[in-house]
């Protein structure tokens, strides 16, 4: 389903005065977020307008930023967006977009789902909850990303669920359903989430296949694939972070990933190569289509021999119909990483922190190593004396690497809780 652009839109590309920007400068402010998360832009007064209109604007001009990430003592993660201006913007991670009508701080978070209360309305979720709040009340309008196919009739059984800190709940009437996002009107905050209609239809939905991969460990050969089937709408950083804990290392392969399933329908999954050393647990897998178990395995390949490329392909049970099918490359340059020790695998990935980790991060790392008494307070000042970025983290590796390799997987781990993404990068997880 097209759009036809909006008229603030191709008035900003023919106005330079109001300051759009290119789709090259919009990944650059989004490279720059760890340092700056605030994306500052000069609108004319017309947009504040345009925000609050109840017509979906297309894609092209939503302004997507990363938003700063924040943890608690459990862990639980939390997003902000320091918005300066009136405009539409899209989280990077969840894929909210919000409509803002002036300049605002935006807090949020995924929650759980309370199902039970869920149940007494005959609705079952069909995405995360959201927990958002913004002081100054600058959010009008909220857009929730969701996996229907709006073009085979999808989406008409979604409504909005509305829950409060006292666990009321109201279910809210989409102004609109595109075919990416569910558009409501705010003008509280607290929890948001798109609901489903108990008794809907069994429909396709848009979904994601999921490859987790743990490497062979010298001696063995042995590997698992771990591919999982989720609903397009996870947030699959929650999914990176609860397989971490769960699992331990592994490397997300990010593929062509996009199909659509049936849930509660059954499918099978082959390999090629097809040989008694490579195994496929379980024969044949249903598509839950759930958000609860959205980092449980469907199916895990297990390679008895040292591999470098395999194709997969998946097949609806029923139809014999094939899917979704990837030639998936398991990087055996990053494989032989990921089996390193510690102070081999920094060593191996050095030169690329050092020229790309950012200043506040490399600011954190060096208090979370001070806590952590792995650098003195006379290294954490000789550090702090380098004006350059670069130098200064060169400093900082070689300083702990020379500790060994209990202080080496102290400064590993302590990057990773900072930037996952920079991390996953850079081929150190």
């Amino acid at each position: 389903m097209a759009f036809p652009c909006h008229p603030m839109c191709q008035s900003a590309r023919e106005d330079p005065s109001l300051n759009f920007h290119e789709p090259s400068e919009i990944s650059n402010s989004v490279n720059r977020s760890k340092d700056l998360p605030s994306l500052r832009t000069t609108l004319k007064k017309d947009l504040t307008q345009a925000a609050s209109s109840r017509d979906m604007k297309p894609k092209s001009c939503f302004e997507e930023f990363t938003p700063s990430i924040t943890a608690d003592e459990s862990d639980d993660e939390t997003y902000m967006f320091q918005c300066s201006c009136p405009g539409l913007y899209q989280c990077s991670v969840t894929g909210l977009v919000f409509v803002m009508k002036a300049e605002g701080d935006v807090v949020y978070r995924t929650v759980p789902w309370n199902r039970r209360l869920l149940a007494q309305h005959h609705k079952n979720p069909a995405g995360p909850l959201f927990d958002i709040k913004c002081q100054q009340q600058s959010v009008c309008q909220l857009h929730l990303p969701h996996c229907e196919l709006i073009s085979t009739g999808g989406g008409q059984f979604l409504q909005v669920a509305h829950v409060d800190k006292l666990e009321d709940i109201e279910f809210i009437t989409p102004l609109q359903i595109t075919e990416t996002h569910v558009v409501i009107n705010i003008t509280g905050f607290s929890g948001y989430g798109i609901v489903r209609d108990d008794n809907s239809p069994p429909d396709p939905v848009q979904a994601l296949i999921l490859l987790f991969y743990k490497p062979p460990v010298d001696p063995h050969p042995r590997s698992v694939l771990s591919v999982l089937l989720v609903p397009r709408n996870v947030v699959i950083r929650h999914v990176k972070r609860t397989r971490r804990e769960l699992n331990g290392e592994e490397m997300y392969i990010d593929i062509p990933s996009r199909c659509s399933l049936f849930p509660k329908q059954v499918y099978t999954l082959s390999t090629a190569p097809d040989d008694d050393l490579i195994v496929v647990q379980p024969n044949e897998a249903e598509f839950h289509g759930e958000y609860f178990n959205s980092s449980v395995a469907s199916f895990q390949v297990i390679f008895n021999r040292v591999i470098t490329d395999v194709n997969l392909s998946l097949t609806h049970q029923s139809s014999s119909s094939c899917v979704w099918k990837s030639e998936v490359c398991l990087l055996p340059n990053r494989v032989r990483t990921l089996s390193l020790p510690p102070n081999e695998k920094l060593l191996n990935v050095r030169s690329s922190i050092i020229k790309g980790i950012s200043g506040p991060v490399l600011s954190s790392l060096m208090d979370k190593l001070l806590e952590k008494k792995v650098i003195t307070d006379a290294e954490m000042e000789e550090a702090n004396v380098i004006q350059n970025r670069s130098d200064r983290a060169r400093f900082v590796i070689d300083t702990v690497r020379n500790k060994g390799e209990r202080a080496t997987s102290q400064m590993t781990e302590s990057l990773c809780e900072l930037d996952s993404f920079f991390c996953e990068y850079v081929g150190l997880i």
